[in-house]
């Protein structure tokens, strides 16, 4: 069955999702087609995890929406069968497994113990977990290490076995995150393997790697993730023919002078296909858009120099040659996107200021000239009215002054009676003077002095 035809596993639809204020997903739709095996491939950070779980549900989105076919529907060939995700999560665990980028093992429960516990969650009879913890402890090459303690073994055991885990309830599809991330090439080639007798029994696998090159090998359809976009999705072949670059020729001749066969090369009508070359460990690379019309001058031009053709290489470009050149293409954009903008800024800010010094040195009619006439004569009067006011405050101790004298004199009349009380009479009559009300406490304080 052609992969057009093939039923979708799941459908995303105008998904979003939102951390802080950076968008990791921003209006994506695509979709998974039952019994293959799609890679998503995005280098770190770009969200790759954050899809998966948005897929199985562990992540809901902001907007939009993930579908998946429910297997166990009558009608599960019409696209009724097709549920939301949000809403019957329950229903679709029951037909997936998941292996996170770390194993999530029990490190003090050996290999059978991990598939017995991971089996019993799903409801499965005793024969029927027993027997696929057989069957798959056979497929991941684990049945030697049936007894050991997970802790005890190796990083690559670790996976298969975590594989392994989310496989014992037979699901229909399996969600892989970086399954080979941390192995050395030759467990990562076992993994790949193990992957492919697994889709080989009908079941859906979606992964997620930067390994490009391997999921080029492997997978049905990739999908690779930009800046919250879908920026290619396709076969491998459709994604490089849809994104062609140049392809590579190796020439190796004798006695090899490379850079005669440049020259001359130059010179044909295919100079244009050249976009770059170089001589490398005594061998001619050339990177050309149509590489057979390419070799086919170099024939010509080789026996004219007197070349003796030893090998002669092709090598189209790979996958990862065209991520890399999609990943520079869109920084190359929001750079000079961003350049652009900071020089509008700048240019602003430069208009703003020139603006500003104009209005200083060319003032309006109106404003400046009415404050400036208006503002020295309020001062005026303000300064008058202080003045006055100085004028008052300032003849206050003058009065008082006088009436500390006068103080002192009429303190000293009393001393004087003092003195010649003696020699007057007690019923005498001192004549009444005019004192102020300070003095006629004085004077009672006399009188009082006097009776004494």
């Amino acid at each position: 069955m052609n992969n057009s035809q093939k039923l979708e596993q799941f459908k995303i639809e105008h998904l979003s999702k939102v951390y802080g204020r950076r968008f990791i997903f921003n209006d994506i739709s695509f979709d998974v087609k039952t019994g293959e095996i799609f890679g998503i491939i995005g280098k770190s950070g770009s969200g790759k995890t954050t899809l998966l779980n948005l897929l199985v549900g562990i992540i809901k989105a902001d907007k939009g929406q993930v579908l998946f076919r429910d297997v166990h529907l009558i009608n599960t060939h019409d696209d009724k069968a097709l549920r939301p995700v949000k809403r019957n999560n329950k229903d679709l665990r029951r037909i997936y497994g998941f292996a996170a980028q770390r194993p999530s093992l029990y490190p003090n429960l050996t290999a059978w113990e991990n598939l017995m516990y991971f089996g019993s969650l799903y409801n499965i009879n005793t024969e029927s977990l027993t027997s696929n913890a057989e069957n798959l402890l056979r497929l991941m090459d684990l049945t030697q290490a049936k007894n050991v303690k997970a802790k005890k073994m190796s990083g690559g055991m670790q996976r298969r076995l975590d594989i392994a885990c989310s496989l014992i309830h037979d699901p229909k599809i399996l969600i892989l995150d970086e399954p080979t991330a941390d192995l050395d090439p030759v467990l990562s080639e076992k993994i790949w393997h193990i992957l492919k007798v697994i889709n080989q029994r009908g079941t859906t696998i979606v992964l997620a790697s930067h390994h490009v090159i391997q999921l080029e090998q492997l997978c049905d359809r990739v999908a690779i993730i930009k800046e919250g976009k879908i920026a290619a999705i396709g076969f491998p072949k459709e994604i490089k023919a849809s994104n062609a670059i140049e392809e590579t020729i190796f020439v190796r001749t004798i006695p090899g002078n490379y850079d005669k066969i440049i020259s001359q090369l130059k010179k044909t009508h295919i100079k244009n296909d050249v976009q770059k070359y170089k001589i490398k460990n005594k061998e001619l690379i050339i990177d050309a858009i149509k590489s057979s019309g390419v070799v086919n001058e170099l024939m010509k031009i080789l026996p004219e120099l007197g070349e003796e053709v030893v090998d002669i290489e092709f090598k189209k470009p790979t996958l990862d040659k065209i991520f890399i050149k999609i990943e520079r293409e869109d920084s190359d954009k929001h750079k000079v996107a961003d350049h652009r903008a900071k020089i509008q800024k700048i240019k602003a800010k430069k208009k703003a200021k020139a603006a500003k010094k104009k209005a200083k040195k060319e003032p309006s009619i109106s404003e400046p000239v009415i404050k400036k006439s208006k503002i020295p004569k309020v001062k005026k009067i303000k300064s008058e009215k202080v003045k006055t006011k100085t004028k008052i405050v300032s003849t206050k101790p003058v009065k008082e002054e006088k009436t500390s004298k006068e103080k002192n004199n009429i303190k000293s009349v009393p001393k004087q009676k003092k003195i010649e009380s003696k020699k007057i009479e007690q019923n005498a009559i001192v004549p009444e003077k005019n004192y102020d009300d300070s003095t006629d406490n004085n004077n009672s304080t006399e009188e009082s002095q006097q009776e004494k």
